[in-house]
C-alpha cells in the first residue's frame, strides 16, 4: 500500500471521528466473539466489543489497516494494535472493495493475501461502554429481556471422509468468455459446497487460468463452505489465451506448498475446467504434476468439432495431462447448461481417495537398487531363490518413468551392473530382466560392491526426487571392509537393509545396515527363508519413506 493512500486513508479516518454526533458517546458496544467477521456487522460505522483469551493461530485476517470484510474483527484490532489479546472495544468502519490486500505480521498475527473482495473495513480504537465482552454472536438488536443471546456454533470439521487439498483450475480466458466463466463459477461453487468443506475435510483453493496464472485463494484460506462460496463469487474474469498447461504447471509448482496450506498425507488434487482446447502444450504440464504428487482431474466443456480440430495442437490432450488414462481421471460435460446432474458423480470421484494413483507414497516415490551377491559359495539354484526374492520385493512398487525405479547390481571380486534406474520404466520389463541375470560365481568384495554401487547407480540420480534405498543380499563374509563404504553411502542419503542367508556374519550386516540396526539388518539360515523377508523390508522401505516425508 503507498504512502499517500495510506494518508488519505487516516484522514478520512479522522474526519469520521471529528464529525461523529455527539449523542453516540454513550452507546453501549455490540459483544462479539473472536470469529465474527467484518461482513457479519451490517452498519458504516459501529462499536463492538472483543472477548479476551481469543487464540492468535484461528484467526483469519486478510489485509493490513485496510481488511477484507470476510476478516475477523478482533483479528484484524489485534493485528493492527488497536487491542490486546485480553480483548476491548473497537470502532470498525466500512469501507469499499478493493485488490491486492497484503500480507503483514504484526502483534502474533500473520495477515493473508487476497487478490480482491467486494468490501473492507478499518478499525480504531472503540469507546468502553458497561456490557463486558461475553464472545456471543454480534447483533444488532438487543434481544428480549430473559432469552440469551445464541451460541456460536462450533467451526465445522467437514466431511471426514473426503479429506483432500484441491485446487480448482478454471478457464479465464476469452475462448469461453464472461457469461460461461460465471456459468463455471456457479458450477464450481455446487461441487465445493457438496465436498464437505471443513477443518478436518477438503480444503480447496482456486487457480484462473488465462494469459498469466493466478491464484486466487489458497487452501489455507479458508475452511468454512460459505466463505468458499463468497470468495468464488469475487472472483474477476481475467480474458487471455487459454494457456492451461502453463497454468497447470505453475499450480503444481507453485500452489501445493506447506507455506500455502498443504497438509501432509493428504492427497494433493488439481480440477482443471477446459472449454474448448488449451492454448499451449499441456502434456509436459501434467508430466510435472505426477511428478510433484498431484492427481490431474480434466473437466472438458464443449469439446471441439471436427471443423476446429485443425486447431488443436494435440488431439489427446486430456489423456496426456490427466493422473492416469483409465478415464476415471477425465469428465466431461456437453456445455455450461444444467450442470447440476454433474456435481455429484464429480464429488464422488474426488473423494474416492483410493483411486488416488499419483499421490506421492512409499510405492511410486523411492528408488531401490538390489545388490545381490553372485560368489560361488551361492550356487545357482540358491542363485535363483535370491532372484525370487528380488523380484518380489519389486513387483510391490508402481514402476514408471516418473514412479518407483528399481535397479540391480550383481558382485563378486568384480561387479556387474545388470541394469540402472534408467533402464526400464515399466514393471513388467524389470521383473524380466531380473529373471534373467546369469550368475557369475566367485569370490566376495561386498565393500567394493557397495562403492560402486553409489557412484555408478546413484550417482546419475542424485537430482531425483524419489527416496533412495539399498537392499544387500549376500550368504557370506566380505574379504574387503564394509563399514566405509557403507557409512559413505548413508551420508549420501542412501538408507541400506542387509539380507544375510548361511554363513553371512552378522557383524557385516549391521556394519552395513542403516540405524536402528535391529530394523535394517535381517537373518536366515537357508535361503527358503528369504520368502518371509520380503514384507519385512517393503515395511522398513515404506516406513522410512514415511519418516522422511515429515
Amino acid at each position: 500500500m503507498s504512502a499517500s493512500w495510506i494518508l488519505v486513508l487516516c484522514l478520512g479516518v479522522c474526519l469520521l471521528l471529528l464529525t461523529e454526533p455527539a449523542g453516540s458517546e454513550g452507546a453501549v458496544p455490540i459483544a462479539i466473539t473472536c470469529f465474527t467477521r467484518g461482513l457479519d456487522i451490517r452498519k458504516e460505522k459501529a462499536d463492538v466489543l472483543c472477548p479476551g483469551g481469543c487464540s492468535l493461530e484461528e484467526f483469519s485476517v486478510f489485509g493490513n489497516i485496510v481488511y477484507a470484510s470476510v476478516s475477523s474483527i478482533c483479528g484484524a484490532a489485534i493485528h493492527r494494535g488497536v487491542i490486546s489479546k485480553s480483548g476491548g472495544p473497537v470502532r470498525i468502519y466500512s469501507l469499499p472493495g478493493r485488490e491486492n490486500y497484503s500480507s503483514v505480521v504484526a502483534n502474533g498475527i500473520q495477515s493473508q493475501t487476497l487478490s480482491r473482495w467486494s468490501a473492507s473495513f478499518t478499525v480504531t480504537k472503540g469507546k468502553s461502554g458497561s456490557q463486558e465482552a461475553t464472545g456471543q454472536a454480534a447483533s444488532t438488536a438487543r434481544p428480549a429481556t430473559g432469552k440469551r443471546l445464541k451460541k456460536t456454533p462450533e467451526k465445522k470439521t467437514g466431511n471426514k471422509d473426503c479429506k483432500a487439498d484441491i485446487a480448482f483450475l478454471i478457464d479465464g480466458s476469452f475462448n469461453i468468455g464472461q457469461r460461461r466463466f460465471n456459468l463455471q463459477k456457479n458450477f464450481v461453487g455446487k461441487v465445493a459446497l457438496m465436498l464437505g468443506i471443513g477443518t478436518e475435510g477438503p480444503h480447496v483453493g482456486l487457480v484462473q487460468a488465462s494469459e498469466h496464472p493466478k491464484i486466487e485463494f489458497y487452501l489455507k484460506n479458508f475452511t468454512s463452505a460459505k466463505d468458499v462460496l463468497f470468495a468464488i463469487k469475487e472472483v474477476g474474469f481475467r480474458g487471455g489465451n487459454s494457456n492451461t498447461g502453463k497454468a497447470l504447471k505453475h499450480t503444481a509448482q507453485k500452489f501445493f506448498t506447506t507455506d500455502a496450506g498443504v497438509r501432509k498425507g493428504i492427497p494433493k488434487v488439481v480440477v482443471v475446467f477446459i472449454d474448448g482446447w488449451p492454448s499451449d502444450d499441456i502434456e509436459e504440464a501434467g508430466i510435472v504434476a505426477r511428478e510433484f504428487g498431484v492427481n490431474v482431474f480434466i473437466v472438458s466443456v464443449a469439446k471441439p468439432i471436427p471443423e476446429e480440430l485443425g486447431m488443436v495442437q494435440d488431439v489427446a490432450f486430456i489423456d496426456k495431462a490427466v493422473c492416469r488414462s483409465n478415464g476415471f481421471f477425465s469428465y466431461h460435460m456437453p456445455n455450461w447448461f444444467g450442470t447440476t446432474k454433474y456435481v455429484k458423480p464429480l464429488v464422488q470421484k474426488l473423494c474416492s481417495h483410493e483411486q488416488m494413483m499419483c499421490s506421492k507414497t512409499c510405492y511410486n516415490s523411492v528408488n531401490i537398487a538390489f545388490l545381490i551377491d553372485g560368489s560361488s559359495s551361492v550356487g545357482d539354484s540358491n542363485f535363483r531363490l535370491m532372484l525370487e526374492f528380488v523380484s518380489n520385493i519389486a513387483k510391490t512398487f508402481e514402476i514408471s518413468d516418473i514412479g518407483a525405479k528399481i535397479a540391480a547390481v550383481q558382485f563378486t571380486y568384480d561387479q556387474h551392473m545388470e541394469f540402472g534406474f534408467t533402464d526400464y520404466t515399466t514393471k513388467e520389463n524389470v521383473l524380466a530382466v531380473i529373471r534373467n541375470i546369469r550368475y557369475m560365481s566367485g569370490g566376495t568384495a561386498t565393500g567394493d560392491a557397495i562403492s560402486f554401487t553409489v557412484r555408478n547407480v546413484f550417482g546419475p540420480v542424485r537430482d531425483s526426487p524419489n527416496k533412495n534405498f539399498l537392499v544387500i543380499v549376500t550368504d557370506g563374509q566380505s574379504y574387503d571392509d564394509v563399514r566405509g563404504p557403507a557409512a559413505a553411502a548413508h551420508d549420501a542419503g542412501i538408507t541400506i537393509f542387509s539380507v544375510g542367508v548361511a554363513w553371512a556374519p552378522l557383524d557385516d550386516l549391521k556394519d552395513m545396515a542403516s540405524k536402528p540396526k535391529e530394523s535394517h539388518a535381517f537373518f536366515t539360515r537357508e535361503f527358503t527363508g528369504l520368502e518371509p523377508i520380503v514384507s519385512d523390508v517393503i515395511r522398513g522401505i515404506c516406513r522410512d519413506f514415511l519418516e522422511s516425508q515429515q
